[in-house]
């Protein structure tokens, strides 16, 4: 569009003084001719730019002009203060750069989108460390966001109907909702419930529903203090259990491209001395219950520690016998 590309001229001209209009034609995919036409424009329009002729000239803004910038939308100026989330800027050090970087396109954005653009700080984060430094994989269809969105912009109370892990039936609740949280690709609500806060994952809502009441929020917490509360929490939950497995070599390949996610240490190398018959991993689980996915290797991998996922393993083991007995042959 024509005022996409006068602005891109401008700001462009902001930033380097004087631009070749070749250049400026390349940059924005046009002709030659098509810049002058735009200076024109912008001339037109009462802004001071002209243009010089020969080896070292090009299109030129009067020193010192600046403008500010009108060509952005309300959801452009809000895309920009995402920018804010901690993360990548903290491990790079350049927490304080973008902070000023930020302040600056403030200043530059029209009244009108202000309010909206610092909003966004205060009610949208966006963590990307990994929970606790293990692998989580996101939604496999992105979670429609939103209704949860316009609760949390317009300060209102969230009805949902939402799906817990390992539950088949869904529970309603009223929440009086904080923002959202992208942690490691997956977005969660954070909201409070009866006062008390709580996560609530944004692919397990099957409903949302925003209500007419004013959101209640407790005195004094803002988004960050309930997601850090809330995050610690999660990062108190028991750890892994370590396993200690013993696997066949002809099915190793197999066994790490299932499981290899919960191995703790390399495996050794099959290169290295005689090939053995098996090959000893360490394993992590969630919980000793968790073997019992082991139990798909039959005779090929064996759980020698600890004791308790090795009777768990037994009992299924039991439990799928009992199932089936009558089919095993004398």
């Amino acid at each position: 569009m024509k005022a996409d590309r006068l602005l891109s001229i401008l700001l462009l001209l902001q930033t380097r003084g004087r631009v070749p209009a070749t250049e400026l034609a390349e940059r924005l995919e046009v002709s030659v001719r098509t810049i002058y036409r735009d200076v024109e424009s912008l001339s037109a329009a009462g802004v001071p730019v002209f243009t010089e002729r020969g080896r070292h000239g090009g299109v030129n803004l009067l020193p010192g002009y600046r403008t500010d910038v009108t060509g952005l939308t309300a959801d452009e100026a809000r895309a920009l203060f995402v920018l804010s989330a901690r993360g990548a800027h903290s491990d790079l050090g350049l927490d304080g750069a973008l902070g000023s970087a930020l302040r600056k396109v403030m200043a530059a954005l029209p009244a009108p989108h202000r309010p909206a653009a610092e909003r966004v700080s205060e009610r949208i984060l966006v963590d990307p460390a990994r929970w606790m430094q293990s692998s989580q994989a996101g939604a496999a269809d992105g979670p429609d966001l939103g209704e949860l969105q316009y609760a949390v912009f317009a300060d209102r109370r969230l009805r949902l109907r939402y799906r817990h892990s390992g539950t088949p039936a869904p529970v309603e609740y009223t929440v009086d909702p904080y923002g959202l949280v992208n942690k490691a690709a997956v977005w969660y609500l954070v909201a409070d419930l009866h006062g008390e806060p709580r996560l609530f994952r944004a692919d397990r809502v099957l409903t949302a529903e925003t209500t007419e009441e004013t959101v209640r929020r407790r005195a004094g917490v803002a988004l960050g203090e309930a997601w850090a509360a809330l995050r610690e929490q999660v990062e108190r939950l028991p750890k892994d259990v370590p396993a200690r497995v013993r696997v066949r070599r002809g099915r190793l390949d197999m066994f790490l491209r299932i499981h290899g996610g919960r191995v703790t240490a390399p495996p050794p190398d099959s290169g290295a001395g005689p090939a053995e018959e098996w090959v000893e991993l360490a394993l992590a689980f969630p919980a000793p219950a968790a073997v019992r996915s082991l139990l798909a290797f039959g005779a090929d991998v064996e759980v020698l520690a600890p004791a308790a996922a090795r009777r768990e393993l037994a009992r299924a083991a039991a439990e799928a016998l009992r199932l089936y007995q009558d089919e095993v042959l004398p």
